[in-house]
């Protein structure tokens, strides 16, 4: 695809894309390198978690986090615990709080009532099934994993089209968890509503966001800090993967809107 080109130009050292669709992949750049994905790992983080409670392991509904939170409170910033910190600056449910440190708390309530590591669980239950080889998460839950274009490209057509998640689990997932709450969505401001998915930011209407102009209300993912992204138009039947060496900043606010819709304007077509 010539709208992948468009990573040549932008001012980083290193940077590799990848677009999915139902006919396959198409890929720019070296599939092999090894990125750190910041929050993109939440991503990863999540669809553990989805899977945790298919194999009955965990609901999401039974307490876990503060006083009054659950497993859905956290994967959708809504328990309540600081971006950081596991400190409580709300009451579970009330504000959409995006918080790392949220994913950390999830990840060692896994652990807990699985037995198992949560690396260990990551990656058996992710990444193994998935040929996954070259992601390991290698800090927090919340912002820890580092992988290359190649697995997160197997990972971006899992969210598109999955096999691992039931149907009616990804439904949900992409559906918006404690309708109406106001946040921040870092790097981007104050959004009204702030909508969030299990794990997955919602594009919905938010303005300005990530994603492109033309993206539709229906495209879920996330960003990273350290300038990587996945996003999944549902309208489209598409995914996109991006993985660059420099963190999320202004450059980014410029230029990721712009490949987003070049994106979306080549798989459209001529008209």
């Amino acid at each position: 695809m010539e709208s992948l080109r468009r990573v040549e130009d932008w001012p980083v050292e290193h940077a590799a894309a990848a677009v999915l669709t139902a006919p396959g992949t198409a890929t720019h750049g070296d599939t092999g390198r090894r990125f750190p994905l910041a929050s993109v790992t939440k991503l990863l983080v999540a669809v553990a978690a989805l899977l945790a409670v298919e194999e009955e392991a965990i609901t999401l509904d039974e307490a876990a986090g503060p006083e009054g939170s659950t497993v859905r409170h956290l994967l959708a910033h809504t328990s309540g615990l600081a971006f950081s910190e596991q400190r409580v600056v709300a009451a579970p449910g009330t504000r959409r709080l995006y918080s790392s440190a949220g994913f950390e708390v999830l990840a060692d309530h896994l652990a807990e009532r699985t037995g198992i590591a949560f690396g260990d669980y990551l990656h058996e239950a992710v990444c193994e099934p998935l040929g996954m080889g070259s992601t390991t998460l290698d800090g927090s839950p919340g912002h820890g994993a580092t992988s290359t274009l190649a697995d997160l490209a197997v990972f971006a057509g899992e969210l598109r089209a999955p096999t691992l998640l039931a149907p009616e689990t990804m439904a949900e997932a992409r559906s918006v968890q404690f309708p109406g709450l106001d946040g921040v969505l870092p790097g981007l401001g104050h959004q009204r509503p702030n909508d969030w998915g299990l794990g997955l930011e919602l594009r919905d209407h938010k303005s300005p966001h990530w994603t492109g102009a033309s993206s539709s209300p229906e495209t879920f993912g996330h960003f990273g800090q350290s300038g990587t992204f996945i996003w999944v138009d549902p309208a489209v039947d598409a995914a996109c993967v991006v993985l660059t060496d420099r963190d999320f900043g202004d450059w980014a606010k410029e230029v990721w809107p712009a490949f987003t819709d070049a994106v979306l304007a080549e798989l459209a077509g001529p008209g």
